[in-house]
């Protein structure tokens, strides 16, 4: 099929750069998109021209109520569409409308991030599972934000465990502060993206912002709080389940974490694993899990998540097929207990004292042998016997 659709003013700014973003809709559609002297032909299946045409119509609209399309957002809600043919661009773009991120707009850039977010405001406990790069702590930093603006929380709290990746940097110098700061830095930067420096240090002066460390939080109730616990794969067993316990009223939780990424010393199990395996099934929580496709950083990141999980997934099944092929050792075969060969009744006479017996004699009597009340009995008419010189 073949449509053609009139030009607009200011329609070269949805092609993008390089006609980027004409490229995700004719990747991702299977269409042909050109661009005419007087019109745009679309070329491709019925339902596919109709979806490319409705989203040409709604940038014209979004276009003339003011809406402006910043760092990539147009590219990440054709992204979108794509994998969710129930979205629209106007849907997408009065839905980052409705979130107030301070002095940034915030779109989600796949259908995963828009999942977390949509998660995040219909539950009160979010877990965001995946690889680094996927946007996990930034888009829960941004929510929290939002919360706190709109008056909907009184205060964020901001958790992560004081886990080194891989080394000991020792004792830290300062106050605790000073000594939890390192491990918190991408949720500062999250922080300071999004709101002025000013309010930033102002809102951490009055703890509206509080970094409350993980191993310090026993016994708290976290009532009216936006709460966030990052890089929770490096939680223990116990910290998380101290952690999940922690919600008061009016609270909402993210936990973000990435499985692949444990720090634990001593092969220790991660809280979040356990977390996942105990509370899938309990109402109330939702579980969103990324992959290398939703990655937002360098494009190499994503090439370089998707090679590590190649990697481990060979690994994993070589060492399946060794354990197949080792052959079976059987375990050695126990030797059956053998049995005591009786020994002659003279011989057995000899060692007690009674060489004078012989087979048969109705004295030959074995006080070797464990003593039974029978033989007990008869080994002392036995005595009395030979005494009275009976066996002569």
């Amino acid at each position: 099929m073949k449509k053609s659709i009139g030009i607009t003013p200011n329609i070269e700014t949805f092609f993008g750069t390089r006609d980027e973003n004409v490229r995700v809709l004719e990747d991702g559609l299977n269409v042909t998109i050109n661009l005419r002297s007087n019109a745009i032909e679309i070329e491709g299946g019925q339902r596919e021209v109709a979806r490319v045409e409705q989203v040409f119509a709604d940038y014209e609209s979004l276009q003339r109520s003011g809406y402006s399309f910043n760092n990539g957002d147009l590219k990440s809600m054709l992204r979108v569409l794509i994998s969710d043919p129930n979205s629209t661009l106007r849907g997408l773009a009065d839905a980052g409308k409705q979130r107030s991120f301070g002095r940034r707009t915030v779109q989600p850039k796949s259908n995963n991030q828009r999942r977390y977010l949509e998660a995040i405001e219909k539950h009160d406990m979010v877990f965001g599972v995946g690889p680094a790069g996927t946007g996990k702590t930034y888009l829960a930093v941004a929510m929290a934000i939002s919360a706190l603006l709109a008056k909907r929380v009184n205060r964020i709290i901001l958790a992560r465990p004081a886990v080194e990746a891989g080394e000991r940097l020792g004792f830290l110098p300062g106050t605790l502060q000073d000594k939890i700061d390192p491990y918190l830095r991408p949720l500062y930067d999250a922080l300071y993206d999004m709101l002025d420096t000013e309010k930033v240090d102002r809102y951490l002066e009055k703890n509206v912002i509080e970094i409350a460390p993980i191993a310090f939080m026993r016994g708290r109730t976290l009532n009216d709080s936006f709460v966030i616990l990052d890089e929770a794969q490096n939680t223990t067993c116990e910290q998380m389940k101290m952690f999940v316990t922690r919600l008061g009223f009016n609270s909402k939780a993210v936990i973000t974490g990435d499985i692949t990424q444990i720090d634990l010393p001593n092969a220790r199990r991660s809280g979040l694993l356990e977390a996942i395996d105990v509370l899938k099934s309990v109402n109330g929580l939702a579980f969103v899990h990324f992959d290398e496709s939703d990655v937002v950083r360098h494009h190499l990141v994503q090439r370089i998540v998707r090679a590590y999980d190649e990697h481990r997934t060979r690994t994993g099944e070589q060492q399946q097929m060794m354990l197949l092929a080792e052959p079976r050792v059987s375990e050695p075969r126990r030797a059956e207990p053998r049995a005591a060969e009786p020994r002659p009744a003279e011989s057995r006479s000899v060692e007690n004292g009674f060489a004078g017996n012989r087979i048969g004699d109705p004295g030959s009597v074995d006080l070797s042998s464990p003593e039974t009340p029978a033989a007990s009995e008869k080994a002392s008419r036995y005595r009395e016997r030979t005494e009275e010189g009976y066996y002569g």
